[in-house]
């Protein structure tokens, strides 16, 4: 089977060689895959879900008790006082500019803490000039980058005692850029330090790719608001959009009178039929993440092996599911997407060319044969083109999937 998918013997060798030196990574794993599907399960019945919490609404979606109860639910995995979790988010930068124009008003700053924002927020923030960004409504924007992959503490309270922040954004994964993702740890001893300054100002984080990689949440050591996309960990491949917001419900109530009208906010929003596929995407999430995480540190092992320089390495303790390989060439950054394409269920016959997308500045090579348009979870593997030429790897809804994309796409580069 190897033979016909295109996988040579030498490269099935080194594969597992690989694979038997990483018994303890998956190991611990599976630990955490255990924890968090505990997790859910008690909140599925805690919550009291049911097959009549699978029906759908239209128009309005007055009444609609199972979008009620698929939001009681995530609010309880995620250590929430209430959650936002709606088909109508087209994606995770959607929601996040939901809840930045709900919680920011003109004249008020917004501190990143974790350096600029994923490529996407550049129009939304001001970065790059757009007439509808939070810039043109008068909202002011600082940044402080990290150091050392570590959060500038020092920088940080310093800015807080002299001036009026109203929100602080971290942003948990990597973006397109080098540096390290940031664990639970660090977000929980910046808040502490932060909290000894400013006891109101808003932390908000972006914890897109990072959800059920460790046991703990960022609301679960004091941050304020959460936002993620449910076509990524979440979502577990099953959920077809959305997103969600969760955290403090005075928060989570103003994010729903961005999305919907004020004075409506959470009652109204249809869940046109996606009630079933929320709940079971959650319910599947642990199992896939930790299959996503696998395929990730196998990747890493078996490049590093071969000579690239690769973030995380295989025993570091990860924050997300991205896994990143510098190939220092365009070329090999091409092929080795079209690998992971070739590998793929879906389009799989398509040849990948580098290309315009909305929100970058770069061309973008993207491989993504999923069965959800841009599914992160699923197996897709993307970059900018630009120097030192970066892949960034995530997903697989199963190791075994995960696994054969990642030796295709060697073999294109070898």
């Amino acid at each position: 089977m190897y033979k016909k998918l295109g996988i040579s013997d030498e490269l099935l060798y080194l594969a597992n060689v690989t694979e038997n030196e990483l018994e303890r990574e998956f190991k611990e794993i599976d630990e955490i895959a255990m924890y968090n599907s505990q997790k859910v399960l008690l909140a599925f019945q805690e919550n009291h879900v049911s097959d009549m919490h699978f029906g759908t609404t239209t128009g309005y979606g007055y009444n609609d008790i199972g979008r009620d109860c698929v939001e009681k639910v995530f609010a309880q995995v995620l250590g929430a006082e209430d959650s936002l979790v709606r088909n109508q988010f087209i994606s995770g930068t959607h929601a996040l500019t939901t809840g930045l124009f709900a919680l920011l008003r003109p004249n008020d700053t917004l501190l990143a803490i974790s350096g600029k924002p994923y490529d996407t927020l550049d129009e939304v923030i001001g970065i790059r000039e757009n007439a509808s960004s939070l810039k043109a409504f008068g909202i002011k924007y600082e940044q402080i980058d990290l150091k050392e992959n570590e959060f500038d503490i020092e920088n940080i309270t310093k800015t807080l005692k002299n001036k009026k922040i109203k929100l602080i954004h971290i942003q948990r994964s990597k973006g397109y850029s080098t540096r390290e993702s940031i664990g639970i740890d660090k977000i929980e001893k910046a808040i502490k330090e932060i909290r000894k300054v400013d006891k109101d100002v808003i932390i908000f984080v972006d914890n897109c790719y990072c959800e059920f990689v460790e046991k703990k949440t960022p609301l679960e050591v004091g941050a304020d608001v959460i936002v993620g996309s449910l076509i990524k960990n979440l979502g577990a491949g099953i959920a077809q959009n959305g997103a969600y917001i969760a955290g403090k419900q005075k928060y989570v109530e103003l994010a729903s009178e961005r999305l919907n009208p004020p004075g409506q906010g959470k009652e109204v929003g249809p869940s046109l039929g996606v009630n079933r596929s929320f709940l079971q995407g959650l319910y599947f999430a642990p199992s896939v993440v930790a299959s996503s995480l696998k395929t990730a540190v196998f990747t890493s092992l078996l490049m590093e092996k071969l000579g690239y320089n690769v973030m995380p390495k295989a025993t570091d303790k990860r924050a997300d599911i991205v896994q990143t390989i510098q190939f220092g060439d365009a070329e090999k950054l091409i092929e080795f997407c079209r690998g992971i394409q070739m590998a793929s269920a879906v389009d799989s016959d398509s040849l990948l060319e580098p290309s315009d997308m909305p929100g970058y500045d770069d061309k973008i090579i993207m491989a993504s044969g999923s069965f959800v348009q841009g599914s992160s979870i699923e197996i897709s593997c993307d970059g900018p083109i630009r120097k030192p030429y970066v892949a960034f790897l995530q997903g697989g809804l199963t190791y075994e999937y995960g696994k054969i994309a990642v030796l295709k796409a060697v073999e294109r580069i070898m």
